[in-house]
């Protein structure tokens, strides 16, 4: 019976000390996370990834998902690259992660690899409207105008009233020759924003 009782003492303070010890980790990350947002703030990233790297967690994506953020700011964007990809690889389906990955890739002129992330959001989400965009934005700098057209399109099939889409999609019609849907396009781009000087100098264009 004493043995007993010793052993119902001996786990009762070990999983106290175990719960201690949990809390006390929390109050540290907690702590951690509130100086990098008040570095942040002050617009000091660097100081504001160093303090959340004192609470390093690899296992943990919140971590890996600010500590790229903080260093894309930081201009360090290797680093960037290095902890987004790990809080990728945590949350495999995780658009934001793919989103941060794209930022210093693309500060870095990867722009391959941008496309390839663009891509694949839009297998595990092909109506997601910023990736559509976006995409489509990078094909039409590049002249690419065939493959910026349906990506625009349908962009505008989500948002039809939506001056971003509307805009490009009348573009991206005029260099392609169709310029009786660019004329549509562009007055329907006045429409929601009156007096837009994009799209009168792509209807005095067509004129």
């Amino acid at each position: 019976m004493e043995f007993l009782i010793r052993r119902i003492v001996f786990y009762s303070f070990l999983l106290f000390a175990l719960q201690a010890n949990a809390q006390a980790g929390q109050d540290a990350l907690e702590a951690a996370f509130a100086k990098s947002y008040q570095l942040e703030k002050n617009g000091d990233f660097k100081a504001a990834a160093d303090a959340l790297k004192k609470v390093m967690d690899e296992s943990s994506y919140e971590i890996n998902l600010r500590l790229g953020w903080l260093n894309y700011n930081a201009g360090r964007f290797d680093e960037s690259v290095l902890f987004y990809s790990n809080a990728q690889k945590l949350k495999p389906y995780s658009e934001e992660a793919r989103f941060g990955l794209i930022l210093p890739k693309a500060a870095l002129g990867r722009w391959n690899e941008v496309i390839e992330l663009y891509n694949k959001i839009l297998e595990i989400s092909p109506n997601n409207s910023v990736a559509l965009y976006r995409l489509g934005y990078i094909y039409y700098e590049r002249k690419d105008y065939n493959k910026a057209l349906p990506l625009f399109k349908k962009v505008v099939d989500l948002y039809p009233f939506g001056y971003d889409g509307l805009l490009m999609l009348g573009w991206t019609s005029y260099f392609l020759g169709n310029y009786s849907q660019a004329k549509v396009l562009f007055n329907k781009v006045k429409l929601y924003n009156p007096g837009d000087k994009s799209a009168i100098e792509g209807l005095q264009l067509i004129k």
